[in-house]
C-alpha cells in the first residue's frame, strides 16, 4: 500500500494511559486498515498487509503481558461510517482467524517433525547396524572411510527432525500467542484532532 508510511523503528516508544500502553495509527478512512483486493463482507476482510505487519511487530517489542489497545484515529466525518463502526470487531475476527491458522500450522509442524524423527532415528540405526558389519571383518581403507560415512550420514538425517522439534515450532508458538492477545485486543476509535502531537512514541500515519 502506497499511502501508509508505517514506522519500523524499534526504538521508538509508546505513549501509556496509565497502565495501558498504545498501539496508534493515524488514517484518513478506515478502509486503509483492509485488503482492498478482499471481495469478503467487511467483517470478514483480511486486514492490509502492512496494518497488520505494524501491529503485530508493535506487540513484540512489548513485554508478553503488557495491557495493549489499539487507537486508530480518523477524521470525524470518517468516524460516522458504518464501517468505522464495524471495524473493531472486524479487527479482532482477523486476528482470531490468524490465531487458528498459526495453531494448525503449529500442529502440522509438530505432527511432521514427529514423523521425520521416526525416519531418522531408523536411518539412523539402520547405517549403525551397518557400521558394526563393516567393523567385526577386515576392511581396507576405502571401506573404514565407507564406514565412517555411514556414521555421519545417519546423524546428518537427524538435523531436520531436531531442528523441527527444536528451533522450528516455538517462533509459531509466540506468533500464534501474539494473535491471541490481539484477537481480543481493545480497539478504540478516535478523533484525529485528539491526537497528541508525536514526541519520540511509535505511531504509524496514513498520508497522501
Amino acid at each position: 500500500m502506497t499511502d501508509k508510511d508505517f514506522e519500523s523503528d524499534p526504538w521508538f516508544r509508546y505513549r501509556r494511559e496509565g497502565d495501558v500502553t498504545l498501539i496508534e495509527l493515524k488514517l484518513l478512512r478506515v478502509e486503509q486498515l483492509f485488503n482492498s483486493l478482499d471481495p469478503s463482507p467487511f467483517h470478514e476482510k483480511d486486514l492490509d498487509h502492512d496494518a497488520e505487519a505494524y501491529i503485530v511487530e508493535s506487540l513484540r517489542d512489548l513485554q508478553p503481558r503488557t495491557p495493549v489497545k489499539l487507537v486508530v484515529y480518523l477524521p470525524a466525518e470518517a468516524m460516522i461510517e458504518p464501517e468505522a463502526k464495524a471495524a473493531p470487531d472486524a479487527i479482532r475476527h482477523y486476528f482470531d482467524y490468524c490465531h487458528d491458522a498459526t495453531m494448525r500450522r503449529l500442529r502440522l509442524l509438530l505432527r511432521e517433525g514427529r514423523t521425520t524423527l521416526l525416519l531418522g532415528l531408523v536411518f539412523l540405526f539402520s547405517c549403525i547396524a551397518l557400521r558394526q558389519i563393516f567393523l567385526r571383518v577386515p576392511t581396507t581403507t576405502l571401506e573404514d572411510i565407507l564406514s565412517e560415512g555411514l556414521l555421519i550420514l545417519g546423524w546428518v538425517a537427524m538435523w531436520k527432525p531436531v531442528e523441527m522439534l527444536l528451533y522450528d515450532w516455538w517462533p509459531l508458538r509466540r506468533l500464534a500467542h501474539i494473535y491471541a492477545h490481539l484477537a481480543s485486543i481493545d480497539v478504540e476509535l478516535r478523533p484525529r484532532e485528539q491526537m497528541p502531537a508525536a514526541k519520540g512514541q511509535r505511531q504509524s500515519s496514513a498520508v497522501r
